[in-house]
């Protein structure tokens, strides 16, 4: 089983706050430094995106991949890599977690990056660290500034 990178982060909002940006994908662009481009080419009954193309660049990273989403009620979402010229995995997951009343969110994001070209998995490892760090701290400004505007 392939090793993977895991980290948390508490967000000042409800959960469905939190997912609320976690879902818009059209707008990852605007706050998550690694998408340059994001679109929606699948969505299920409820309207929620089931495959979404993203442009990545995320430093010793760069990829044009397609993912497949999965999403469990109201605050769990994962995925798994369709297609990519890079990678040959990228499967992770949010886990929100309401917290101090429901007022606030801890949010688990769990990420496995495996590349086609081979990579020590110290680095690969180190990657998936910048990667979820970044998406974290991206994550909270953006959900704490909209709820703030």
């Amino acid at each position: 089983m392939a090793e993977h990178t895991s980290s948390s982060i508490t967000i000042d909002a409800a959960p469905s706050e939190v997912m609320g940006v976690i879902a818009d994908f059209d707008r990852y662009p605007e706050w998550t430094g690694e998408v340059k481009e994001a679109e929606v080419l699948a969505k299920d009954e409820q309207g929620r995106a089931e495959q979404v193309r993203l442009l990545l660049d995320a430093g010793a990273i760069k990829d044009d991949h397609t993912l497949s989403y999965t999403w469990t009620g109201e605050n769990d979402v994962s995925w798994t890599l369709v297609k990519s010229q890079m990678l040959r995995a990228l499967d992770g997951s949010y886990s929100l977690a309401p917290a101090q009343g429901g007022t606030h969110t801890e949010v688990t994001y769990q990420l496995t990056v495996d590349v086609k070209i081979p990579m020590l998995g110290m680095i690969k490892r180190k990657a998936e660290k910048v990667i979820i760090d970044r998406a974290l701290a991206g994550l909270k400004k953006r959900v704490e500034s909209e709820i703030q505007s």
